[in-house]
């Protein structure tokens, strides 16, 4: 004869598994603090280049690094919860500082090559001009 199980009898929920809700509030919660950083660093940084201030682009490159991949991570999360219209609107803002960050990135990459190609054609005339030529020819000529 088959008993049917009581209440008590079932398997007990894990402690450390919320609710679903309260697990969709808690990764909401870790991507909203994730994108404000996010903004933050990307903020500093163009700010920076429009101000034209010498900054350190490789601590802003791992900044920004790191902070991508806990929004990669975090947005792993939210697989399989459903859109967010609040998050949406968040990554849509923070897309829209990316862009703006990219353009002045861009600005500022625009003119480093264009002294480095000012630089280069200076050297090439500066050793075509015979300066040196006189010093190698004799030199060239002793024995």
């Amino acid at each position: 004869m088959l008993q049917q199980s009581s209440p008590q009898m079932q398997a007990p929920r894990p402690e450390s598994a919320p609710p679903a809700g309260a697990q969709r509030s808690s990764v909401l919660s870790m991507l909203e603090v994730t994108i404000q950083r996010l903004e933050e660093i990307v903020d500093q940084e163009t700010h920076a280049l429009r101000a034209r201030k010498a900054i350190d682009f490789r601590e802003f490159n791992n900044r920004k690094s790191q902070a991508l991949l806990e929004l990669t991570r975090s947005l792993r999360l939210m697989q399989g919860m459903g859109p967010d219209p609040a998050l949406a609107a968040r990554v849509g803002t923070l897309k829209v500082k990316l862009a703006v960050n990219q353009a002045a990135l861009k600005v500022h990459l625009e003119a480093v090559r264009e002294i480095s190609t000012s630089l280069s054609e200076a050297i090439r005339n500066a050793d075509s001009d015979g300066t040196y030529t006189q010093a190698i020819s004799s030199a060239a000529g002793r024995p």
